[in-house]
């Protein structure tokens, strides 16, 4: 992204303080360093952060995470359209800032001229946490094992501590994807979020050390009136201090601490609350493990609306739409 359109755009987002994190130039900034190509538009009272992929053959897929920003979707679909065929788009992913359907499976209405998308790129589902309650609402509502483990890791003496050690971050994160067989990112994609986002006043990076030994970490981001719990990991060693579930909470209120009012914990299984109670005792693929520990934190299970596509090419998107269910 041009700095002069960088520019443009924050200043665009500084009329939109609730924006989405991941409509902020830094986001772009972080995704272009990743693979995609950052762009924006704006139109009126309303603009967009598009991201290109590179597919074979020339192509793109070109996406807008958690956007657009304002209230006028339809006066961006003329220049969104000239943008993505001048990139050479096959179809453009529209995963929007807002709450759809909770049993939906593309929960909400498309715009004009989109359709609901069979695969999503974030997360659909997550669990929020409404920061406005006092420490002891936030306690009382928990669940009560999640409550005891953090409090029985204060009585082991877990220390929580604001840290800039990536190395610590990295090697943990190692740990976890191996341990819960998940991927996770680069050690470099790691340090640029923590590089971008915190010299802004974005995001934290919080160490849980018991006995002096660092046994968990994670990365908090903050805008406006939200936060989100983007990267977490923990060692194999002393699981019985429980120092995932004292960071978290120390994690809530650092979030609170600068001015937030929700607290959104990032992706659990995209199946409806119901399904997610009967089945998250039994499961541990996926994000169902993390769900076990998310639900603890007594937030409320929401999906997001979305993700829509409007498509360009219709044969180059079928032969992709084939490749991710193959995927599957």
């Amino acid at each position: 992204m041009p700095a002069s359109s960088t520019l443009l755009w924050d200043n665009f987002l500084s009329h939109h303080p609730d924006a989405h994190l991941l409509q902020t130039s830094q986001w772009g900034r972080l995704k272009s360093e990743f693979g995609w190509q950052a762009e924006t538009l704006i139109a009126g009272d309303t603009g967009a952060q598009v991201l290109f992929r590179k597919l074979p053959g020339g192509f793109t897929l070109a996406y807008i995470p958690k956007g657009p920003v304002g209230p006028n979707f339809d006066d961006l679909l003329d220049p969104l359209d000239r943008l993505c065929k001048e990139k050479r788009a096959i179809a453009l992913k529209v995963e929007p800032d807002q709450w759809g359907n909770a049993r939906g499976a593309s929960g909400g209405t498309p715009p004009r001229g989109l359709i609901p998308a069979l695969h999503a790129i974030q997360p659909p589902r997550t669990i929020t946490i409404d920061l406005r309650l006092s420490d002891d609402d936030l306690l009382a509502r928990m669940k009560q094992k999640t409550r005891y483990n953090l409090r029985l890791a204060l009585r082991k003496g877990v220390v929580v501590r604001a840290s800039g050690d990536l190395d610590t971050f990295n090697r943990l994160m190692l740990a976890t994807g191996e341990r819960d067989a998940f991927g996770v990112h680069t050690p470099d994609y790691y340090r640029r979020s923590y590089e971008i986002f915190q010299s802004r006043g974005l995001c934290e990076l919080l160490i849980a050390e018991f006995e002096g030994t660092p046994l968990a970490a994670l990365m908090v981001f903050a805008r406006g009136r939200r936060a989100w719990y983007f990267y977490g990991a923990s060692a194999n060693e002393h699981r019985e201090a429980m120092a995932p579930y004292l960071l978290q909470w120390e994690a809530i209120r650092w979030a609170r601490a600068q001015g937030c009012e929700e607290y959104d914990l990032w992706g659990v299984p995209d199946e409806d609350e119901a399904t997610l109670e009967a089945e998250f005792s039994a499961r541990a693929d996926g994000l169902w493990g993390v769900y076990r520990f998310k639900r603890g934190f007594g937030g409320t299970v929401r999906r997001a609306a979305g993700p829509w596509d409007r498509v360009y090419n219709p044969g180059m998107y079928r032969l992709y739409q084939w490749r991710l269910r193959g995927r599957e």
